[in-house]
């Protein structure tokens, strides 16, 4: 059985290389290079720059670096918490705030057992290394 190759969009890119998204259905052209989907590709396009600003300038002014380490989650909890203190008071924001301390504890357990794993391996460094070499 022979596959046909996919089809792909008839337009260039900026830098002279063949468009490889798929065209749209019945048509030539994918959606970014469609005459007729021009104004919704252009909107898009700056919908996306506007994010990509705004994620920057929030990141910056929340001194959010990421999700990857256990202090940059602490430290999106610590915003969310006095982000929620700020609200006015309600049940709602009593919930928040319980399911916030909930995940703190957590964060902090996982501090604490990450602290204590680094501590081991360094006492028991020669050890372990000992042993993976019989």
């Amino acid at each position: 059985m022979v596959m046909a190759a996919p089809r792909r969009c008839s337009a260039e890119t900026g830098e002279g290389e063949p468009c490889r998204q798929a065209p749209l259905q019945d048509r030539e052209y994918c959606f970014w290079h469609d005459p007729e989907h021009a104004g919704e590709a252009m909107e898009a396009r700056r919908l996306g720059g506007l994010r990509r600003r705004r994620e920057k300038t929030v990141a910056v002014a929340y001194d959010l670096e990421g999700l990857a380490t256990l202090d940059q989650i602490r430290r999106l909890v610590e915003i969310a918490v006095t982000d929620t203190l700020g609200l006015e008071n309600s049940i709602a924001r009593s919930r928040v705030l319980a399911y916030l301390a909930q995940v703190a504890l957590k964060v902090v357990e996982a501090a604490e057992l990450q602290e204590r794993v680094a501590a081991l391996e360094t006492a028991m460094g020669p050890r372990l290394a000992a042993g993976r070499r019989r």
